[in-house]
C-alpha cells in the first residue's frame, strides 16, 4: 500500500476505527474493573482472593463468584421466624453452657445447630464447601470463622483437637451463629 495515495476520506476512517477501537477497550476494562470493585466489596477481599487463587484466574474467579449469587438467588433464602429465633438462642444458650463440662461434645452440638440454622433459613445442607459458597453470598465477613470452627471440629471428631482449640471453634461458631440469626434489617418508613 503506498500511503502517498491516501486521501482525507481513508485517514478519517483509519482514525476513526483507531477511536472506536480505543474506546471499545476502555470501556471494557472500566467494566472489568467495576465488576472486581462490586465483586470484593460483596465477598470481602478475603474471600475474593481466596477465590481468584484456587480458580486459577481473576475471569474464571469472579465468574464463579457470580454464578454462587445466582444459586444463591434461586435458593429462597430466608430471615428466621421470631419463634425459631428464640428457640435458636436458647439451644445455643445451653451449648455454651455445656462447653466448660464437655468441650468436645459442645463444639459437636454447636456445629449441628449451626447447620440447624442453616437448614431453616434455606440454605440446602450438602457438602461443606457448597455450604460455605453460599453462605459467602450474604455473609463473608464469617466466613473464615466457619472455616476455622468446621476444622476444629474436624480434629474433634477425630480426637486431636486441644481445649484451646475447641475453645476457638466455639468462638468462631458463635460468630457465624450470631450473624445467622440476626433480626433482618427493616426498612425506615
Amino acid at each position: 500500500m503506498n500511503f502517498s495515495e491516501i486521501g482525507p476520506t481513508q485517514v478519517l476512517v483509519i482514525v476513526a476505527v483507531i477511536l472506536l477501537v480505543s474506546v471499545g477497550i476502555a470501556f471494557w476494562a472500566f467494566a472489568a474493573k467495576r465488576r472486581t470493585q462490586r465483586l470484593q466489596a460483596q465477598y470481602g477481599s478475603a474471600e475474593y482472593n481466596r477465590t481468584v487463587r484456587a480458580g486459577g484466574s481473576r475471569r474464571q474467579a469472579e465468574s464463579s463468584l457470580e454464578k454462587r449469587a445466582e444459586r444463591v438467588d434461586s435458593l429462597h433464602i430466608r430471615p428466621l421466624a421470631p419463634e425459631d429465633r428464640a428457640r435458636f438462642i436458647e439451644s445455643w444458650a445451653r451449648v455454651q453452657a455445656r462447653f466448660v463440662d464437655g468441650p468436645g461434645s459442645a463444639v459437636t452440638e454447636a456445629d449441628q445447630l449451626l447447620g440447624d440454622v442453616m437448614s431453616t433459613r434455606g440454605y440446602p445442607m450438602s457438602d461443606f464447601e457448597q455450604r460455605v459458597a453460599d453462605i459467602s453470598v450474604d455473609h463473608p465477613q464469617v466466613l473464615d470463622n466457619y472455616r476455622a470452627a468446621h476444622q476444629g471440629a474436624l480434629r474433634q471428631s477425630r480426637g486431636e483437637a486441644s481445649t484451646e482449640d475447641l475453645r476457638k471453634s466455639m468462638i468462631h461458631f458463635r460468630t457465624l451463629f450470631e450473624d445467622l440469626v440476626r433480626e433482618p434489617e427493616t426498612a425506615p418508613s
